[in-house]
């Protein structure tokens, strides 16, 4: 069942989710469109489409300049936008945009985008359909007399989220009421920086609970599916590092409880794409509502490595009109995944942003092992956007066995010219709290107090070992040793 069939897509993103999308599109027969910025002209998903547009001028006003965006679709004859994630990929406007233009969307109805951009009316719209929620305000708070009541009555510890953003920007943990005033302004002053808009909400604070999400899937015909859970409990400043599928902790009836609550949501809400409703569970396995993602995540390929499920290909068939292709019943999950965020920032000083010129890039591979990148060796990272240059992830039928793979994929990951983070992911595979599941939101800012930033592990010394083959074959030389192959 189809209304239209896409034939051409315009990718109003960079990097390696366009790349993605790119692939996507190619394996579905869809021809695909991207849109660069000045600094972006060398990137590898630039190479890879089947046409390209500059927009020139400030590079990330390029990527959000959502009418530039349609006009240059129009004049490309795309049928369809796929927004990836970040940039205008939640944004309510460039959707009905896009739909008053005659272009398909790739992706939620801009009504469910505008009401889960809003954390207030999202909160009292899953609370209606019986989500569980954390104490906390229902509208927006705008002056700090009333804030500072509100948390008194809530009472401490307690956590300020700007209203009308994400991604720990405007977020701020107050842990006594001495501190509360101190960290509203920072609170306010970075979401009006941000986001236009100083508003927050205030919720009770949980210490250190799991960071819980669930992959839902749903057509334009109330046919809705999950595709299981992802825990992103490893975070910095509130900042996914790793996330994994399933999360290796959570019990049967919990997450059977998220899976049955996540779908009843979505079909009384009639949400259409796939979205991602992420939870707090405390260490009693209570769950409570954080948000929902309107978006492909950047995590998503967990999911696709234990569902075996192309979600960006679902995407593009959920907006062509298709009715979902599986049931419930007929997903298997299996086995486990981990993703690694591979930043290029400098762990030993204070994970600062390092552009830079790629000099030296080996990819690591094997079964079980994919890499979603659009680094390459004397790629320039710009230093106009975040730090991110790829993800790697690592597939196995046991936690085990998927944790000892990701130390070997890992330990085969070079990147020479630039500081990244694999030093840090390292040392996190290799630390027995990890081995054994055993994480929640706290674990990485614990563990960053005795991780030595300076220790190299294996590949690391890149340069230690290739001196010491140097050695070696200039000893054979010298001495005309015979050498067994």
């Amino acid at each position: 069942m189809k209304t239209k069939k896409i034939s051409k897509v315009l990718i109003a993103n960079r990097g390696e989710i366009a790349l993605r999308i790119i692939r996507a599109c190619k394996e579905l027969g869809i021809k695909s469109v991207v849109v660069f910025s000045e600094v972006d002209v060398n990137g590898v998903w630039v190479r890879k489409a089947d046409e390209c547009y500059p927009i020139m001028g400030d590079p990330i006003a390029a990527y959000l300049d959502y009418e530039r965006i349609i006009s240059l679709a129009k004049k490309a004859d795309c049928d369809a936008i796929h927004p990836g994630y970040g940039f205008l990929s939640e944004s309510a406007e460039f959707a009905q945009a896009c739909i008053d233009n005659g272009i398909i969307f790739i992706g939620p109805k801009p009504e469910h985008i505008a009401l889960f951009g809003d954390k207030m009316a999202s909160k009292v719209a899953m609370r209606e359909v019986g989500v569980p929620m954390l104490p906390g305000t229902d509208e927006p708070i705008d002056n700090i007399e009333d804030a500072e009541k509100i948390a008194i009555d809530i009472g401490f510890p307690i956590i300020i989220k700007a209203a009308f953003g994400g991604g720990g920007r405007g977020m701020r943990i107050v842990e006594k009421a001495e501190d509360f005033k101190e960290m509203y302004e920072s609170a306010t002053n970075e979401a009006l920086r941000f986001f236009s808009r100083g508003e927050v909400f205030i919720e009770k604070y949980l210490k250190n609970p799991r960071h819980i999400e669930i992959q839902i899937v749903a057509d334009k015909y109330g046919n809705i599916v999950h595709l299981g859970d992802r825990d992103c409990s490893i975070q910095r400043r509130h900042q996914k590092v790793i996330e994994i599928a399933p999360s290796p902790l959570l019990n049967h009836e919990t997450r059977r409880e998220l899976y049955r609550i996540s779908k009843k949501a979505m079909y009384r809400l009639g949400y259409e794409s796939v979205g991602t409703i992420e939870y707090l569970v405390d260490q009693d396995d209570n769950i409570y509502f954080i948000e929902m993602n309107t978006r492909v995540q950047v995590e998503h390929p967990v999911t696709e490595a234990i569902s075996g499920i192309d979600l960006i290909q679902r995407m593009i068939q959920i907006a062509e009109g298709d009715q979902l292709k599986f049931m419930q019943e007929e997903i298997h999950l299996r086995g486990y995944a981990i993703e690694f965020r591979i930043n290029a920032e400098n762990p030993k000083l204070g994970f600062v942003p390092s552009p830079g010129l790629i000099t030296n890039y080996l990819a690591p591979g094997g079964p079980g092992v994919r890499l979603d990148s659009m680094a390459y060796t004397n790629y320039q990272i710009p230093s106009n956007y975040d730090s991110m240059i790829g993800k790697l992830i690592v597939t196995a039928l046991t936690w085990e066995d998927a944790v000892r793979k990701a130390a070997r994929a890992l330990d085969e990951f070079l990147i020479e010219g630039v500081p990244t983070n694999i030093p840090l992911h390292r040392q996190i595979v290799r630390d027995q709290d990890f081995i054994d599941g055993k994480i929640d939101t706290g674990y990485l800012d614990t563990k960053l107090q005795h991780f030595n930033l300076d220790a190299i592990h294996n590949m690391d010394d890149e340069e230690a070992k290739m001196q010491h083959i140097t050695a070696v074959i200039e000893a054979i030389n010298k001495n005309n040793l015979n050498v067994r192959h």
